[in-house]
């Protein structure tokens, strides 16, 4: 069977030491970038290898990026290679609880054409509640052979999409909490508001009260509510750096609505050129 969106601590536990599997821990903390990788080296599920978000799922920040670019695609590859993931392992990704994190990796590997990729349902969290085991051995690099093949309409540059929405060739939705969106409650990037004609939907609306996703019927439910109508072709999902807003994209695909793209960039990129126009 393969695992292309969402799976389950059961399905996962009797997997740990098969080595046609590559369990990935991405917990990571945006106001201490080092918090993830300590915890992983107190404690991870058995052979996980840790991929740290602003090193390994990012690459360098520059003038005109927003917060976490997207990482060179050889960098990449090769950093996949070491984690032991070759073009036919069956990728698990987890973090803290909810995803929000894992979802990024579990979209790298989509955009480099890898769709045995899916998310642990409620992280590491989930893990411990089920009384599976955990260590803090750390996994050594190993070979194997990967080769990327990018999909060039996964995300939109910043131009793409000033330029679609003025055309109302898409459904631009922000994946922030409603407050950051409203402009009310900016902590992290140095202007407040949102893009001009983007809609809110915080990624926490995909998650029950235990972090872990919807069951799928409720999530399309959802979501086609939030269409209107539209295609699922025609959305393109943002947030502050291009990182949670995955999470909108492994809901949609877990819903059986395919097709929706990145705005890499999000709305820090967006506001590193003052002439953007900003709503709040």
């Amino acid at each position: 069977m393969i695992y292309d969106t969402l799976i389950d601590s059961t399905a996962l536990l009797p997997r740990l030491h098969d080595p046609a599997w590559s369990v990935i821990d991405c917990r990571f903390e945006l106001v201490r970038p080092e918090a993830g990788r300590e915890a992983y080296q107190r404690a991870h599920i058995p052979g996980a290898h840790y991929a740290h978000l602003d090193e390994n799922l990012s690459s360098p920040i520059t003038p005109t990026s927003g917060r976490h670019p997207l990482p060179d695609i050889s960098q990449l590859a090769q950093r996949l290679r070491e984690w032991s993931i070759s073009n036919d392992t069956q990728v698990v990704a987890y973090d803290q609880a909810n995803g929000a994190f894992a979802a990024r990796l579990w979209w790298l590997l989509r955009w480099l054409g890898h769709r045995k990729v899916a998310v642990l349902n409620g992280g590491l969290q989930a893990w411990l509640a089920a009384g599976y085991p955990v260590d803090a051995e750390l996994s050594a690099p190993a070979a194997a052979r990967f080769e990327p093949h990018p999909q060039a309409n996964a995300w939109l540059t910043t131009d793409q999409v000033q330029q679609q929405l003025a055309t109302g060739g898409i459904t631009l939705i922000d994946a922030r909490a409603a407050d950051r969106f409203a402009g009310r409650n900016e902590t992290i990037d140095p202007v407040a508001g949102h893009v001009p004609g983007a809609r809110n939907r915080p990624f926490a609306s995909n998650l029950d009260a235990q972090q872990r996703f919807l069951p799928a019927n409720e999530l399309r439910q959802q979501w086609l509510e939030e269409l209107r109508g539209k295609s699922p072709g025609q959305v393109v999902a943002m947030c502050g750096s291009g990182v949670t807003a995955c999470h909108h994209l492994l809901a949609l695909e877990a819903a059986g609505l395919p097709g929706a793209r990145l705005y890499a960039g999000s709305w820090s990129e967006w506001i590193r050129d003052p002439a953007r126009p900003v709503a709040t």
